[in-house]
């Protein structure tokens, strides 16, 4: 994998192409959204803790699909609001233990953790599309002639309502809430921070979903892009529709998004992380305009980074 210096990343503004009508795209997108109800359903878990109540959360999201999420809401007296925070999880998991959650509760900070659509917890995918899903949900809806089919366009609508419900929750101060998330997660934080603006503070972490062209360039295979390598063999391999396919690819791209962020931003990256490369990251990065803050772990890649639990806490209790 061929990467660059530090400051030749701090430089860097992306491979990948900006559709002509991204604008209009997500504002079409942002009205559908804004036609759900902010309905939900909440079921106690049967994991309990002294320090915080916990529950499944169901909404409706865009498609009538069925999400759910985990809702571990801090123990406050009647009437009292604290800070919240929204989380996502990396690509094909699913929302996690409890336990880290009901950490953030005990320090006051209520958690709504999202499951991704068809990925590993329940929420489920209704999307109806016409094309591959070989290898992957970023190429989902890629060959259907609506663009809007593409699956991450629901995913990142997803972000944007269970911050909305988060920030209706009667404990929780809608003035004071964030977001979190590592590898997919990360491009989630950074999806959701870009489209709801009311969101205060972001840390994204080796955010997956970003400069989708320089991905493919670094000939990664066996990583969270390698689906565009199996797309081109498979049903492109000559690159005919390589122009066609990137500029589809950009209005899920998160470094089209970024420089929408009005939130302050936490941005941790491992320089030698190769599942998704830090130019690609950085493409994102550098496109915002917000308060924000590098993080750079100089010898790690997409892996557990020490510390970043502590320094997380400590800037969504700062909210």
């Amino acid at each position: 994998m061929n990467e660059r210096s530090l400051p030749q990343l701090l430089a860097y503004e992306g491979s990948s192409p900006k559709p002509d009508d991204f604008g209009q795209y997500w504002e079409r997108a942002m009205q559908e959204l804004d036609a759900q109800p902010l309905e939900y359903e909440l079921v106690p878990a049967d994991f309990t803790s002294g320090l915080a109540d916990c529950f499944h959360l169901y909404f409706t999201g865009v498609g009538g699909a069925r999400i759910h999420c985990k809702y571990v809401r801090s123990k406050k007296p009647a009437g009292e609001q604290g800070p919240g925070v929204v989380m996502f999880h990396g690509y094909s998991c699913d929302s996690g233990d409890w336990l880290e959650k009901v950490a953030y509760a005990a320090h006051g900070i209520s958690v709504l953790a999202m499951d991704c659509r068809g990925q590993g917890g329940p929420s489920r995918d209704t999307l109806n599309v016409t094309g591959t899903t070989i290898r992957g949900h970023v190429i989902r809806g890629i060959d259907d002639p609506d663009p809007d089919k593409l699956y991450y366009r629901n995913v990142y609508l997803d972000t944007v309502q269970t911050a909305r419900i988060l920030m209706a929750m009667p404990e929780v101060d809608p003035e004071r809430v964030g977001a979190f998330g590592l590898s997919q997660g990360g491009g989630l934080t950074v999806a959701c921070a870009s489209l709801e603006p009311r969101i205060k503070a972001a840390v994204p972490v080796y955010p997956f979903l970003s400069d989708y062209k320089r991905a493919w360039e670094t000939n990664i295979t066996v990583s969270a892009y390698e689906e565009l390598n199996y797309y081109f063999r498979f049903f492109d391999p000559h690159h005919l529709r390589e122009e066609e396919i990137f500029n589809r690819l950009g209005y899920i791209d998160i470094q089209n998004l970024a420089e929408r962020i009005e939130a302050r931003v936490l941005w941790v990256t491992g320089l030698v992380d190769p599942v998704c490369p830090p130019s690609t990251q950085f493409a994102a990065y550098n496109k915002i305009t917000a308060p924000k803050e590098l993080l750079v772990y100089h010898e790690y890649g997409h892996e557990y980074l020490p510390y970043l639990a502590d320094r997380s806490l400590q800037m969504f209790l700062n909210l």
